[in-house]
């Protein structure tokens, strides 16, 4: 079957930045592993493919590489930019099916700006055994790792500088054992680094994420993990505004950038809004096998 897609630059307004996403418009009827083989063959980290919803506007089906996942959040802001670019959709609020629930959003022009659900916060995490996972000192980390979701779990681990940042190195066994720490039953991402120390003037936050395979090595910006960070940071007390920008994907020569606003007191947040451009930067079809 023949479908329309777009390829997307996420959380950037240029091409060649942020984090790609190609939207599959109406595939969400297709095979899991059509959608998986599909991710595969774009290079991507995740794609996304719509269909109509009887509960929201539309539904999204998110997919990596080696499995479907509920939400993710620049393949959200792709997905939205996509639709506005084909004229789908006008400027103005949208409400979105995902696996992780209902996502509101609101567009306006090529700026899409998602509110994540309230946050879950999980379990503390033994800082040693995050730091192996990296290749990094349990003492490079400044603040006790947590598990946090606002769709898609995290263990957020705040580094004490970018130079640590920029140094990781993904060690897959230390991964593999902090995931059976945790427990197999969570749907769990690879920890999300992150520093107050920004990679440019513009930023408040710089961040990273690593991939295992079969994924790319490096996430050049993660939506979801971004809204997870900003509600630990509140919760924590680690930014004195609920308010800030966040940056990621600069060493990768992606840069991107979200306006984030967490809702709520420190104590009792309610959500997570998380903004970005998204720029269609190339446009067609795609025939893809049904079954």
């Amino acid at each position: 079957m023949t479908f329309d897609f777009d390829w997307v630059d996420a959380f950037t307004d240029r091409a060649f930045g942020g984090n790609g996403c190609a939207v599959v418009h109406q595939g969400a009827g297709l095979s899991v592993d059509t959608c998986m083989a599909y991710v595969r063959e774009t290079s991507l980290v995740e794609c996304t493919f719509t269909g109509p919803s009887e509960v929201a506007d539309v539904r999204v089906r998110y997919f990596l590489a080696s499995r479907e996942i509920p939400f993710a959040g620049h393949p959200t802001i792709a997905t939205v930019a996509a639709m506005r670019a084909r004229g789908l959709i006008g400027d103005g609020p949208l409400v979105l099916e995902t696996g992780a629930g209902l996502v509101p959003v609101t567009v306006q022009g090529t700026r899409v700006s998602m509110t994540q659900v309230a946050p879950q916060f999980g379990a503390l995490v033994d800082p040693a055994l995050v730091a192996a996972v990296g290749g990094v000192r349990a003492d490079d980390i400044v603040s006790p790792p947590q598990l946090v979701s606002t769709g898609l779990p995290f263990v957020i681990t705040v580094l004490k500088d970018r130079a640590t940042l920029e140094g990781l190195q993904l060690n897959p066994q230390a991964l593999a054992d902090m995931a059976a720490t945790l427990g197999g039953d969570i749907d769990l991402m690879e920890p999300f680094w992150c520093t107050l120390d920004a990679f440019t003037d513009a930023g408040d936050t710089a961040a990273r994420l690593l991939l295992a395979p079969p994924s790319p090595p490096e996430d050049p910006f993660t939506g979801s993990a971004t809204g997870a960070m900003a509600a630990y940071l509140w919760a924590q007390g680690l930014i004195e505004r609920p308010d800030f920008t966040a940056e990621q994907g600069h060493g990768m020569g992606r840069p991107g950038q979200a306006q984030v606003r967490v809702l709520g007191p420190r104590d009792a947040i309610t959500g997570v809004e998380v903004a970005g451009d998204g720029f269609v930067l190339m446009s067609g079809t795609v025939d893809l096998p049904h079954g």
